[in-house]
């Protein structure tokens, strides 16, 4: 089995933001704000996020803030609760959620929650059970969970589950593995994982590694590094993670690396990029693979940050 290349990755995700006029960079414009918290968060994990000027990272995100107490992906980009979440994240890597007007960005996220529990994503009305999990993942970082119904949120969660054990993005959804994670995230995060008929769904997600070690999102799919997250995350919070092979899957993360000039891909041999990055180096770290901080399943954050967050005087 091979190593991470750790300091190539580290110098893969700093050359990023160096590259302002890549296709990568121009295609990523628009979500900057959410590149920056994978590729922050990374480093973290890989502990190298102090190589960073934290006065720049966290005035730029503060410039992405609007009136309305949303955050877009990028200045001068529309305020979406997506790019809300990971502005908060990356302010609690730095331990600077002291600089934002928590009411201001509370009282955005309680905007997005309608009738039935479920949340949009911005004013333009989607929903997605993505935005429940994010909702009530950002509003617990901030100790403002109560400021929302949470009893209807996790009720509308439930009425996306299916005959399979999975959940989907609106009830009667397809289940997939992103959606698993979410759903599971936020009955996680409100202390109501026993609806979750665990065995049922631990067998679908089990299910979901294929031949070469690598988990697929959903049935007959290929195998994705991102899943790595998605469905390992979830495996761990219902306490099934113990049916898939550990070993396999650290095999085909490692096969996904660049070891020439870092970073990490789908699949072995496609083009890195830093959203894969991000989530094999995660994966790796709910693995428990040596040298890496161990992350938190639910709240995709460093467990130290998280210890910070609500341990912390």
């Amino acid at each position: 089995m091979g190593e991470l290349a750790a300091e190539k990755h580290v110098r893969y995700i700093l050359s990023i933001e160096k590259k302002k006029d890549s296709f990568e960079s121009v295609v990523m414009e628009h979500l900057r704000m959410n590149g920056a918290y994978w590729g922050l968060t990374a480093l973290d994990l890989l502990g190298k996020l102090d190589t960073l000027d934290v006065d720049e990272v966290v005035s730029w995100i503060m410039s992405c803030q609007h009136e309305s107490g949303g955050f877009g992906g990028n200045v001068g980009h529309d305020p979406h609760i997506l790019y809300t979440l990971s502005a908060v994240q990356v302010l609690a890597l730095f331990n600077k959620l002291d600089v934002i007007d928590v009411d201001k960005v509370t009282n955005y996220i309680v905007s997005l929650q309608n009738e039935d529990g479920s949340f949009s994503g911005d004013i333009w009305g989607e929903v997605d059970t993505r935005f429940s999990y994010i909702a009530i993942c950002c509003l617990s970082i901030l100790h403002r969970l109560d400021r929302i119904n949470v009893e209807k949120a996790v009720k509308y969660i439930i009425s996306c589950k299916n005959m399979d054990g999975g959940f989907g993005c609106t009830p009667g959804g397809e289940s997939h593995a992103g959606q698993i994670f979410c759903c599971v995230g936020a009955l996680a995060l409100t202390g109501s994982l026993d609806l979750v008929d665990k065995d049922l769904l631990g067998w679908w997600l089990c299910e979901r590694q294929v031949k070469s070690g690598g988990l697929n999102g959903r049935p007959e799919k290929l195998p994705d590094v991102c899943y790595s997250w998605w469905v390992l995350s979830s495996l761990i919070m219902i306490d099934r993670v113990h049916w898939i092979s550990k070993e396999k899957l650290i095999k085909f993360i490692l096969d996904c690396q660049d070891t020439e000039n870092g970073g990490i891909s789908d699949r072995p041999d496609d083009a890195v990029d830093v959203f894969h990055t991000y989530f094999g180096v995660a994966g790796l770290s709910l693995l428990e693979y040596p040298g890496l901080k161990p992350i938190d399943p639910a709240y995709a954050l460093p467990v130290d940050v998280v210890n910070r967050i609500f341990f912390s005087k």
